[in-house]
């Protein structure tokens, strides 16, 4: 194998001019860098770019990729103010205008999550910089929830009194180091599927420093809730909009991807394809990395 996929990824800064307001989007870029970015890859929500760095440092034999942390996320340097947001919006400005500073080729793009979401919304509103989608169990909830939530009367406190909103804001924020939250992850909740690997450089990429020696979330509690009860976007819109193919891979255990039945779903949205993944669970990027990897690369190919 390419001794490319050994070595570390390059850490940049980049400055970004975005509707939702400019300063330094922080990205990790794998493989060759005389070449135009083949693939641009989106977190989910509390995670951040070196989360996935086993996933995607393979790809670096071929393929030029960059991974975001988007606003609120490791090492961005974006304001992130959870106060009266109403949708993910936001993130989608700053992935154009990641684009609009990139000025190359189309791109494909790949998230997992909300990244998946965000990554749906940017294609449909620059269908000339994005060439693919691959979805990693993107958020897309049932239409006519999604067409509730987009209501300007239901951005208040139901959606605040949501499970996952609650337990967000109730996340520990503060370790004495990063060995600590390590230890404190594995194995448990949401990380019981996670290769040791993976959340090793979850921890080491979602952390930040603080003078008293601690160390603190990146992604605060409230931007994370945040992100879960702004839901006042369009995913339904966005994949009739699309120009490009999206190829979703869902979940078979508790998908965030509620589209319904493949076929039908294809009839409806001809650019579009939703593929179940036997016995994956919403992490499946960390539960079948393999087959993460080939559907990249057969996009970006």
């Amino acid at each position: 194998m390419d001794a490319a996929v050994f070595r570390d990824p390059r850490r940049r800064f980049i400055p970004i001019d975005s509707r939702a307001g400019a300063g330094e989007m922080a990205v990790l870029e794998f493989g060759p860098a005389d070449r135009p970015v083949d693939v641009v890859f989106v977190h989910a929500n509390g995670f951040n770019a070196q989360t996935y760095r086993a996933l995607l440092a393979p790809l670096s034999a071929g393929l030029r990729v960059m991974a975001v942390d988007q606003r609120g996320h490791g090492s961005s340097r974006l304001a992130a103010d959870p106060a009266r947001r109403r949708n993910w919006l936001d993130l989608r400005d700053d992935l154009l205008a990641l684009l609009v500073v990139l000025d190359q080729a189309p791109v494909v793009l790949a998230g997992h999550s909300m990244g998946g979401t965000v990554s749906l919304l940017t294609a449909a509103e620059a269908p000339k910089a994005v060439s693919g989608l691959v979805l990693l169990d993107p958020v897309i909830m049932p239409r006519l929830l999604a067409l509730y939530a987009h209501l300007p009367w239901t951005s208040g406190a139901l959606w605040k009194r949501m499970p996952m909103v609650q337990g967000a804001l109730r996340r520990r924020a503060v370790f004495d180091n990063r060995e600590t939250a390590f230890s404190a992850y594995r194995g448990r909740g949401a990380f019981k599927t996670w290769p040791e690997a993976m959340l090793t450089d979850y921890v080491g990429g979602g952390f930040k420093d603080r003078d008293d020696g601690a160390v603190e979330l990146a992604c605060a509690p409230a931007w994370e809730a945040s992100n879960y009860s702004a839901q006042a976007h369009d995913p339904w819109r966005a994949m009739a909009r699309l120009r490009c193919q999206a190829r979703i891979l869902r979940a078979e255990r508790g998908s965030t991807c509620r589209v319904g039945d493949p076929e039908r779903l294809a009839r409806r949205y001809p650019k579009v394809s939703v593929e179940t993944v036997e016995g994956a669970s919403h992490f499946l990027p960390m539960e079948r990395p393999d087959l993460v990897r080939e559907a990249i690369f057969e996009m970006a190919t």
